[in-house]
């Protein structure tokens, strides 16, 4: 898993409250929630299983639109995903895109640099407040 752009940070709280404290912690700073998905519901929904897994979309134009100025094909990318998941032991994580990873992966130039920045320092306070942990980079 090495080199792969993630940051995974294990949460104290269970898949549920780990989401509930992002978007607590996400709308608190004025960005949007996109969409919230509940994977392990549509596993069920087709007669599977699937420990708790859910996934946050959120973020704010002010922050993407000029990531995807340069170039605009990064909007793949965008908003920011953060998936709270349960590990075979019960361990609860909170995994997110590394921001200079996906400046990089993008080719993002100069201009961006300073949003890549930011965001990147917005990424790892919103995990801490939701998981309550610090991050490590996996």
């Amino acid at each position: 898993m090495a080199n792969n752009g993630l940051v995974s940070v294990e949460s104290r709280f269970g898949v549920a409250e780990t989401i509930d404290r992002l978007v607590a912690t996400v709308t608190g700073a004025g960005m949007r929630v996109f969409a919230r998905i509940d994977h392990a519901a549509g596993a069920h929904e087709v007669g599977t299983s699937l420990r708790p897994t859910e996934l946050l979309i959120f973020g704010h134009p002010k922050g993407g639109t000029p990531l995807m100025q340069d170039p605009q094909l990064s909007g793949i990318d965008l908003p920011i995903k953060a998936l709270a998941w349960e590990d075979e032991q019960g361990k609860v994580w909170l995994s997110y895109n590394d921001a200079q990873w996906l400046a990089e992966r993008h080719g993002l130039g100069g201009a961006s640099r300073s949003v890549v920045a930011a965001i990147a320092v917005g990424q790892e306070k919103v995990a801490e407040n939701a998981a309550g942990a610090n991050p490590e980079v996996s």
